[in-house]
């Protein structure tokens, strides 16, 4: 399926959700921080950018951008309990981006990656 890049700073929820997506079938690279995974970015190729936005260090937000501009056809997602600060027209994240709110269910996350990679 598909090559997911995981930014989550929260070990445990990391874990899960990078569980839940390979077990749907998707290979995943998890990373605690927002440095850490741009630094992944730099020298590999991935098919989706899955990641928090409050994060110490580098946020989901900037890292996304710099995923972009890096990669325009990667796909990025949001994880955040904080939808209103991505939604955000004075953010700087990519148009293109989805959101996905936090609590849900493992099942919505799975679906929402598949309609990501399926646009």
């Amino acid at each position: 399926m598909a090559r997911i890049l995981l930014a989550e700073d929260d070990e445990s929820m990391r874990r899960f959700l990078a569980n839940a997506l390979e077990k749907a079938g998707h290979s995943v690279i998890s990373y605690g921080s927002g440095d850490l995974a741009h630094e992944k970015l730099i020298g590999d190729v991935f098919d989706v950018l899955l990641t928090d936005i409050v994060m110490p260090e580098m946020d989901g937000i900037e890292l996304a951008r710099r995923a972009a501009e890096l990669d325009p056809t990667l796909k990025i997602m949001f994880i955040t309990g904080f939808a209103a600060v991505a939604l955000n027209p004075e953010s700087e994240a990519p148009k293109e981006a989805r959101v996905l709110s936090k609590p849900f269910h493992l099942r919505e996350l799975v679906q929402e990656v598949d309609r990501l990679l399926a646009a």
